[in-house]
């Protein structure tokens, strides 16, 4: 065996330690992705398809032709698909191999960028392994929750991140009173690396694809209007086609859910568009447009009115959404100038809290109109006759530049437009 492959065979182990006690994803922050494939073996793949021949990659690597022939037969077999046709004179990818090369080259060119910027030598020492350990720790803040999240020992998890910081030329991560921060650099890395894992998560599902299997997830980052509309029904359609695949829906704060699909453990959002775009590093599509409504319960004094002005809406206490959304720009607006600061709030961004309130007070709400209609068509709460101009929300659907969605994925897209367009 190679020296190179006696260095390596530690690393190996912790790899395979890591895999065997991964738990259960537990939000957002955590997605399996790389953490499935040993980076060394992905590079010798790389070389394999660059070169068109094992004796060449192996060469170049400075691997025996056994070592490179058995990193290739490993990852064949983790992934149950043939990557390599054997039968030329020159080694070809196979329509498997061809897939998982285009998927693994995006992931190891994001990762050497982001790890080169940090260190000369990290690209090249950093394991699957290591590199988990230091998501984890950048996004909860506390090796605690870090080690938990990833089912090792706080000792491992804290090797695994000073083996990083090691090699890394400018510090990665400050300890705080409140914890872990990571530093400009160290952010840009763990983003890259959690893209890289995204890249390979779907390196998975598009090969298994390929053999008319199904595995994987598709998370998605849904906004009120979508989780009330489009979104059900798409999800529906679509489990129909591909029962096996698991959609994660996330809800929670604009911010956040941006946070999660430029970090690559959201796939796509879909919800209100921004304008302008507040990343350079999405892309936004429009669906359909929709505008606000103002609504009350059943029982509310003014269910029957014939017509309802501003004035007549004032006195009454209000859910809305919570500040700095565009429903809330919107309301605020309306609201400007009113009386004795404006109507009594109650600021919640679910629907859900909302009808309730509705049902059991005289409290008014402003929401989308097609959000609106949905509950109204089961009583749960009455359109007012009042028109909002100057309301009009585009809502679509907003993904990561350059996102390559697979197979299934891009079912599901078109489903979401289909229904979205009714």
């Amino acid at each position: 065996m190679a020296a190179g492959d006696r260095r390596a065979r530690p690393c190996r182990r912790r790899e395979r330690f890591c895999r065997a006690r991964r738990p259960a994803e537990r939000g957002p922050s955590v997605r399996r992705g790389l953490m499935e494939f040993n980076l060394r073996h992905l590079r010798i793949f790389a070389d394999v398809v660059a070169t068109g021949s094992v004796t060449e990659a192996a060469a170049r690597i400075g691997l025996s032709q056994p070592a490179v022939t058995q990193a290739v037969v490993r990852l064949e077999k983790q992934l149950g698909a043939t990557l390599l046709d054997r039968g030329h004179r020159r080694v070809e990818p196979t329509p498997a191999g061809a897939l998982f090369a285009a998927r693994a080259e995006r992931a190891l060119a994001r990762l050497t960028e982001a790890a080169s910027a940090a260190g000369p030598r990290l690209a090249w020492t950093a394991t699957s392994a290591q590199l988990a350990a230091f998501v984890a720790l950048a996004s909860t803040g506390r090796s605690t929750d870090a080690a938990r999240a990833l089912h090792i020992a706080q000792p491992t998890l804290h090797r695994a991140a000073a083996a990083i910081q090691k090699e890394a030329t400018r510090p990665l991560m400050e300890r705080t009173s409140r914890g872990f921060v990571p530093t400009r650099l160290g952010s840009a890395l763990a983003r890259a690396v959690q893209l890289a894992f995204a890249e390979m998560d779907q390196a998975s599902m598009e090969v298994a694809e390929l053999g008319a299997r199904d595995v994987g997830r598709i998370a998605i980052g849904a906004m009120p209007l979508s989780r009330a509309v489009a979104l059900p029904l798409a999800v529906a359609r679509f489990r129909r086609s591909r029962p096996a695949i698991t959609v994660r829906i996330v809800d929670g704060p604009y911010v956040e859910l941006l946070d999660g699909l430029e970090s690559g453990t959201l796939d796509f959002l879909v919800g209100a568009l921004r304008n302008p775009p507040p990343s350079p590093d999405i892309e936004q599509e429009a669906l359909f447009s929709d505008d606000l409504v103002i609504v009350c319960g059943p029982a509310h004094p003014l269910a029957g009115s014939v017509t309802v002005t501003r004035e007549n809406i004032l006195p009454y206490p209000f859910v809305v959404a919570t500040a700095g959304t565009p429903t809330r720009q919107h309301f605020d607006r309306l609201v400007a100038g009113a009386p004795a600061g404006g109507p009594g709030l109650i600021e919640s961004g679910s629907m859900i809290f909302m009808r309730e309130m509705l049902l059991h007070s005289e409290h008014l709400g402003c929401v989308s109109r097609r959000q609106a209609e949905a509950e109204a068509k089961h009583g749960a709460m009455h359109v007012l006759p009042m028109a909002l101009p100057g309301t009009e929300r585009v809502i679509g659907l907003t993904t990561r530049r350059g996102w390559r969605p697979t197979r299934s994925q891009a079912e599901l897209l078109d489903l979401v437009r289909e229904i979205a367009a009714i």
